[in-house]
This record gives C-alpha cells, structure tokens and sequence, in this order.
C-alpha cells in the first residue's frame, strides 16, 4: 500500500502520531528532496529504502511504487507540510488508480500553520479578518488568471503566499494594484518551526528590501493582512454579555 504523508512544516516532532508511525513500519520512503527535514528519515526502520523525489520524474516515482508492491512492500510517500497544498498528490494517485494501486492520505501540519506560531499570530481576527487566502504568483508555473494576487488582495483579507519570494518585487505590486497600501503589514517567515527559522516583520513596500537585508531569497512563506496589526475586536465566544449554546449571558 501507499500512504501519502504530510511531513509537518518543519519540525521532527511536527509530523503526526500516524505519519510518524507509518515511517518506523514501512518498507519504501520516498521523499521531498529539501523540503522535507531529514531529520524525519531516522524513523526509518533499518534496511528501508530511501529515494529523493527532488531527483526524479513523476514516471520515476511511481515506478518506484510499482516495484514496491510487486514484491509486497510499504511505501511511505512523504511530502512537505500537508501533501494537499502544492503536493503534486492528485497526478500520483489518478496513476495508482489507474494501476489499481492501493493507497490513502494521511494529513500534515501545513507551513502556514507553522508560519502563524512563528509570528504568534491569529490569522482570523473579530474585525479584521474571518477568511486566509492561501495562493502563489504566477511565475514558470502559471496561475488562473482570476486567482491573481491582485485579484485576491481587493478582498483585505489574510493572505498567505507561497513558492513566490523570487518575486517579491512584483508580490508588492500585485498587492498595491489590488488595494493594500505601501504600509500595510506584512512579514517574512523563513522555514517556519525548522531550527534556522528567521521571522521579519515588514511592510507591502518593503517586502523585497526586508527579503534582501535578511538574505531570504527562497523556502519563505509572505505574510499580508491586518492580522499582524494590534486592533481587532474581542471574541463573542468567551464574552460575558454573548449567550451561547453552553452558558447564558451574565445580566
């Protein structure tokens, strides 16, 4: 069988209980490349192959699978953060189903949760905001054009961007274009919950200046949103005056 695991952001001790256990009994780990902490391959049990998809082909990977339950192995395909999120998972598993290949999704903790305990931060703050769009610039890879950055920034809610800090120039312009201004918060958080993890606040305008003082040029998450302000309104969960499904509102 394949299991399909989310890795964690970072961390050794952010993988979940199952993908930590699945990794000690499996036959076969077929990873990330440098998106995935190495770390993580020591619960390999000894004897388990290990391959680098960073190095291989989709064809190359699923060769590797085949092989694997031809004679009857485990396979552990592990996949940074939480394999739904730019994981490249669909296109392996339409492949297995078409091989009649066993296998099944086992969730991780994405980087943009990583990202928020970095900052301590809430990305869903009472009046401010209640949505998080998690998106990408176009770059080689191309993104519907009505999922443009500045399409998504008229909307002021949270942002989190991904795969972009190559492009921090034009994330700054997209964002402006769309109605954030030049000092609207920001940050940069670099390998989030990894041991070098770098976290800098900053602005829309100077997004590429604080990637450039920091030396962050890749593997960082973009922050944008009121979120990393200090107003927001208080919960009504927790307010005394708010009735709830398990307590009256105190008079």
């Amino acid at each position: 069988m394949i299991h399909f695991v989310g890795a964690g952001p970072g961390a050794e001790d952010l993988i979940t209980v199952k993908g930590a256990n699945l990794l000690r009994e499996t036959d076969v780990i077929i990873y990330a490349g440098s998106l995935v902490n190495p770390g993580l391959l020591k619960y390999g049990k000894a004897g388990c192959e290990v391959y680098n998809s960073a190095e291989m082909t989709l064809e190359e990977v699923i060769d590797v699978m085949k092989d694997a339950e031809s004679k009857g192995l485990d396979t552990v395909r592990l996949h940074t953060g939480d394999a739904s999120l730019y994981g490249a998972i669909r296109e392996q598993m339409d492949l297995l189903d078409e091989l009649g290949i066993e296998y099944e999704d086992v969730p991780g903790v994405s980087s943009f949760s990583g990202a928020a305990a970095a900052l301590n931060a809430e990305y869903t703050l009472p009046g401010v905001s209640q949505s998080v769009v998690i998106t990408r610039m176009a770059g080689r890879t191309p993104v519907p054009e009505k999922e443009g950055i500045a399409e998504f920034a008229k909307h002021g809610s949270t942002m989190v961007i991904f795969l972009s800090t190559g492009l921090l120039e034009e994330v700054s312009k997209e964002l402006m274009e769309g109605g954030y201004d030049a000092d609207s918060p920001a940050a940069l958080v670099y390998k989030a919950t990894w041991p070098d993890e770098k976290v800098v606040h900053c602005t829309v305008g100077t997004l590429a200046e604080a990637a450039r003082d920091n030396n962050i040029t890749k593997t960082a998450l973009i922050l944008v949103g009121g979120f990393l302000g200090s107003s927001y309104d208080r919960s009504k969960l927790y307010d005394p005056t708010f009735t709830t499904e398990f307590r009256e509102a105190s008079k």
